[in-house]
Order: structure tokens, then C-alpha cells, then sequence
């Protein structure tokens, strides 16, 4: 539907400069603004209804950035922002003749949501059966019992985190090496500090330069801008990013060895299985995407069948093993029920993530778009844009930034989509509210690991930061 470029002047000023001007320090501010996809049509920078846009999202971002002390769950004041959002632009633009217009560029808006919601679920559903499978409690079982100093253990949850992450989300992966640090390590605060700052990074670190590590990393992805096999281009760069921090801390480590611990766990009956089934799933995936250009989404839901005939498999042949009393190390015989892992899949995400993708699309409808993108983007330079990406991801949640990116969709080269994904990735890191991994460690532990506790290492952190773009630049010089 082609529609005819509107300006219209703030009423209550009629100061069309003024008003744009607002805006465009407001989009400096919030570089979240991108349009939904059809191109704006009504330039509502000027206009009250982009003002009021404006103060909804901040307002609903601010609830989300005090979820910790409010304990309101970070979804609920972003879907009722997305709403209120669309409910303003769909009214002037009936006000304008133009009735179907800003449902067209919602669908589009809910058409992206619905691929990345349904990929997530199916890698979240798989993540909770294994671990209804005891897969990650038997790998911290083994590392608990193995009587490892303070300073190998600080290498291992690091360097585990770094290898899980991409493949588990980084969340998932941050939880399980706290709880092993939190098991060994008797109460000693400064190594549970250190180690919890090590596994943030190398959570973000690892996340970074894989399509299933980080929901950033997914969306460029999906979108087209770097294939499958081009994110290994950041491994390098990642592992430098975590390891430049971790070295710095190394010698801060205790030189202690914790009291070893007698703990026992296995994985449970088809918890290996469903292993190799998600890997089969991630398989699937690329090959949909790559040579039959289907959405990788498809191969994802494939992949969920996968899991659902392997879970009718072990629910018709539970009553033929022997119980766990009897069979050593197979574990607790249980009945699997697939549903049972959808229904514990983190919907607190996933619907924060359909609001920030409306929220963000309403303002890019509003006409924000060539605002931020210009001063970004044009002014600025890609580079300068790209790294200050970053530096917002550790204030910001780094999903409504990259989708403002990507929806912006400003023209830059491989290795600049390259630098943008690694920076969105690893930005989070230099703050612990950053990510979803330090956050979630911050409660978990109890006051161990603190906000001012992880800002005390931030110059070590910014200096993997800095190491890793730099390192990026160097050996991917020929992507640029």
C-alpha cells in the first residue's frame, strides 16, 4: 500500500525546528528507533503523538531497568507500552485518511517477532529437558567433587562458560557455573566475586560468535546479514575479550584449595540422547536456511519433533528399565513429556521481547528512523556507531538496540555487521545489570557478587573490550 509523505507541525507550538530538534536529542539518547519494516509514511517527529511515544517507552524501559527492586517482571510494562504506542499512530492516522497503514507495518512487526518467539522456544524447550535430565546438574556433580583449587576452578567455570554459551543461552550457562563456584566455595567472598565476573564475560564472550549463543547474534542472523559460517570470524575476538579480564584477575584469585566436596549426580535416562538430538536440531536448522533458503525457524520446529517422538519413545518404555536403585548410574526413571519443558521456557522473555519489538517498531513508524540513522550512522560513521552500540548494550538491554540496527538496516560492510554483533554481544559485560547473566548472578548469589563489585574490574573488562575490536580489525581486515 503506497502512501503519500507526510509532515505535520507540532499544533501546540507550531516550532517545527524545535520540536525536531527535541526529537533528534531524544533519539541521541535512545538510539532504539527504527522503522517496521514498510518505511515510515507519516513523519510524527514533530508531532505530540511522537512525543508521547517517546515518554511511554522510556518510562516502560525504566520499570524494566528497576524490575530487581520493583520485582515486577520486565514483560508487563513493555506490552502495555507496545499497545498504547500503536494505538496513537493507528489513531492519526485514521485521523489522515490512511486507516490500514499502521496495521500493515504491525503484521510485519509480529511476522519477525513470531519467527525469532518460536526459534527461542523450541532452544529453551530443549535446554529445559536436559536439564529435567540432570545433563548440567551431573556436569556440576563432577566438578564440585573434584577437589580443584580456587585458581583452576576460577579457569574452568570461565572456560566452560566460553564453550556452553554458545550453544545454551548465556543465561542457562552463567546460573550453572555460579551454582558450582557457590558450592566450592566455602564462603570465601573474593573468589566468588572473581569467578562470577569471569563467567558474565565468558558467558557474553562465548554467546557472541555463534546464531544460537545470544538472542543478537540470532536476529542478525535470521535477518540475513551474516550467514552461519561468517560468525566464526569473531572467535578469536571473543576469546580475547574474555580472556585479556581473566588473566588481569588471575593473580587476585585466592591461591587456596576450597574442601572437597562428596557429591554425587547422574543424567537420567535419554539425557544424552536429547543432547545429540538438539545438536541434530541446530543441524537442521543451517540446512533449511542454507540450501533451501527456508527460515531457520523450520528447522527449529522440525527439530522439536525430534524431540517430541524421542519423548513418546521413552514415555511408552519407562516401565521396562530398571528403577535407579537397580541400574547404577542411568538415573530416576521417569515418564518425558515434551510438554513439560515448553511450559517451563522463560515467557517473562519472551514476551518482553514481543514488546520491545513493537515498542520499537511504533517509534520507527513514528519517523525515527532517518534521525537516529543519520546522526549514527552518517555523522558519526559506522565504526564510532558500532562501538557506541556496545557501550549502550551495558545500560541498555542490547535486544531493543539491535533490533533498532537491523531495522535501520544502514549499508555497511560484512565486517561492520561483524563488529556490531560482537560489540552488542560483549558490551553487556562492563556493567553487571548488562545482561541477563549478570543480572540473574547478582540475585543468586547473595550478596557475593554485587553491582560496585563488578564495577571495581570494569577497566579490566573495557581493556577485553577494546582488545577484541582491535583484534576483529586485524584479522578481519579483508571483510571490511
Amino acid at each position: 500500500m503506497s502512501i503519500v509523505a507526510l509532515h505535520l507541525r507540532d499544533r501546540s507550538t507550531g516550532n517545527t525546528f524545535a520540536s525536531r530538534l527535541l526529537s533528534m536529542s531524544l533519539s541521541t539518547l535512545l538510539p532504539g528507533f527504527a522503522h517496521a519494516g514498510s518505511g515510515p509514511a507519516l513523519d510524527l517527529t514533530g508531532h505530540w503523538v511522537g512525543i508521547v511515544g517517546i515518554v511511554i517507552f522510556v518510562t516502560a524501559y525504566l520499570l524494566v531497568m528497576a524490575e530487581e527492586f520493583t520485582e515486577l517482571r520486565k514483560s508487563k510494562p513493555v506490552i502495555l507500552a507496545a499497545g498504547l504506542m500503536w494505538a496513537l499512530v493507528a489513531w492519526v492516522y485514521q485521523d489522515h485518511g490512511l486507516d490500514g497503514a499502521a496495521g500493515e507495518a504491525l503484521r510485519h512487526n509480529l511476522l519477525e517477532y513470531a519467527e525469532l518467539m518460536l526459534f527461542l522456544l523450541v532452544a529453551m524447550t530443549y535446554v529445559n529437558a536436559m536439564q529435567e535430565m540432570n545433563v548440567f546438574e551431573a556436569l556440576r556433580s563432577r566438578l564440585v567433587s573434584g577437589g580443584f583449587g580456587f585458581r583452576r576452578l576460577f579457569w574452568i567455570t570461565g572456560g566452560l562458560s566460553f564453550v556452553i554459551s554458545p550453544i545454551a543461552d548465556n543465561l542457562t550457562t552463567a546460573l550453572l557455573m555460579s551454582a558450582v563456584v557457590l558450592a566450592v566455595a566455602g564462603g570465601n567472598a573474593r573468589f566468588i566475586l572473581l569467578a562470577c565476573i569471569n563467567i558474565v564475560v565468558a558467558a557474553n564472550a562465548g554467546g557472541a560468535f555463534s546464531p544460537f549463543g545470544d538472542i543478537t547474534t540470532l536476529m542478525v542472523w535470521q535477518k540475513g546479514m551474516v550467514d552461519f559460517t561468517g560468525f566464526f570470524a569473531l572467535f578469536l575476538p571473543a576469546l580475547v575479550n574474555y580472556l585479556v579480564p581473566a588473566l588481569l584477575m588471575h593473580f587476585a584469585v585466592p591461591n587456596e584449595h576450597p574442601k572437597a566436596y562428596d557429591d554425587t549426580a547422574h543424567i537420567d535416562r535419554g539425557g544424552k540422547r536429547i543432547v545429540v538430538l538438539f545438536l541434530l536440531t541446530i543441524v537442521t536448522a543451517v540446512s533449511f536456511h542454507t540450501f533451501l533458503h527456508l527460515p531457520p525457524v523450520i528447522g527449529m520446529l522440525t527439530g522439536m519433533g525430534y524431540l517430541g517422538l524421542f519423548g513418546y519413545y521413552l514415555k511408552m518404555t519407562a516401565g521396562r528399565q530398571p528403577t535407579k536403585a537397580s541400574s547404577g548410574d542411568i538415573g530416576d526413571v521417569v515418564p518425558f513429556d515434551v510438554f513439560r519443558p515448553v511450559a517451563r521456557a522463560e515467557w517473562d522473555t519472551l514476551f518482553f521481547f514481543y514488546g520491545v519489538v513493537a515498542c520499537v517498531g511504533a517509534l520507527g513508524f513514528m519517523g525515527y528512523l532517518a534521525l537516529a540513522s543519520e546522526l549514527m550512522y552518517a555523522e558519526w560513521g559506522a565504526t564510532d556507531a558500532n562501538i557506541a552500540v556496545g557501550l549502550l548494550s551495558a545500560v541498555v538491554d542490547n535486544i531493543p538496540v539491535m533490533f533498532a540496527v537491523l531495522s535501520m538496516q544502514p549499508d555497511m560492510s560484512l565486517g561492520q555487521w561483524l563488529l556490531v554483533t560482537l560489540t552488542a554481544g560483549v558490551g553487556g559485560s562492563l556493567l553487571s545489570i548488562g545482561s541477563a547473566a549478570g543480572v540473574a548472578l547478582m540475585g543468586q548469589t547473595r550478596g557475593y557478587y554485587t553491582f560496585f563489585g563488578h564495577l571495581k574490574w570494569a577497566p579490566a573488562i573495557a581493556a577485553g573490550y577494546a582488545a577484541s575490536i582491535a583484534v576483529h580489525f586485524w584479522l578481519n581486515a579483508a571483510t571490511f
